[in-house]
């Protein structure tokens, strides 16, 4: 039997007892069963899976102002070709206004500060540049295309495009 050596009633001690004794069989037994095989599976996928941040492509204030002053639309950013190579494509809603980003003369380049990179449009032997520089039409699709070798530049980043006086900060590769 259990000696009371302080002045504890009996009830307190042998619900204590009790207590601290069916204590240790329930943290097992909570244990278990978050560990059964089925929940301990979906917890390390869980854990694996990795989540990239996708923000939102571009604010619509920023819409507002590639609209008003360089008279485009749809602006994305792709990466295609299993990563190697990076397509800009938008549409042009005021063909003077879009006029310097089709201008031969103004080189484009893609620059994204995350990998530190700065990549260019390729020049094909047989095809010439990878970019369309016809004077631009209202409400058609033109794109250009970066050469992306190493796979640098992800989904998910966010790059700038420089074309002569023409940048647009802030993008992200989609």
């Amino acid at each position: 039997m259990i000696q009371h050596t302080n002045n504890l009633p009996r009830k307190i001690v042998q619900v204590a007892l009790l207590f601290i004794g069916l204590l240790p069989s329930a943290v097992f037994a909570s244990r278990s069963e978050a560990q059964s095989p089925a929940t301990l599976a979906a917890t390390r996928a869980k854990a694996s899976r990795s989540t990239r941040y996708q923000p939102a492509r571009f604010s619509r204030r920023a819409e507002s102002y590639y609209e008003m002053v360089w008279g485009l639309d749809s602006i994305k950013v792709r990466s295609v070709e299993g990563g190697a190579l990076i397509r800009f494509s938008y549409r042009v809603l005021d063909p003077y206004k879009a006029k310097p980003l089709n201008d031969d003369k103004n080189e484009p380049s893609l620059i994204d500060p995350r990998a530190g990179v700065k990549l260019v449009v390729p020049s094909l032997e047989k095809v010439g540049k990878l970019r369309q520089v016809a004077a631009p039409e209202a409400s058609k699709m033109y794109w250009m295309t970066f050469s992306n070798k190493g796979g640098l530049v992800k989904t998910g980043d966010r790059i700038n495009i420089v074309i002569g006086t023409f940048h647009a900060n802030g993008l992200v590769v989609e």
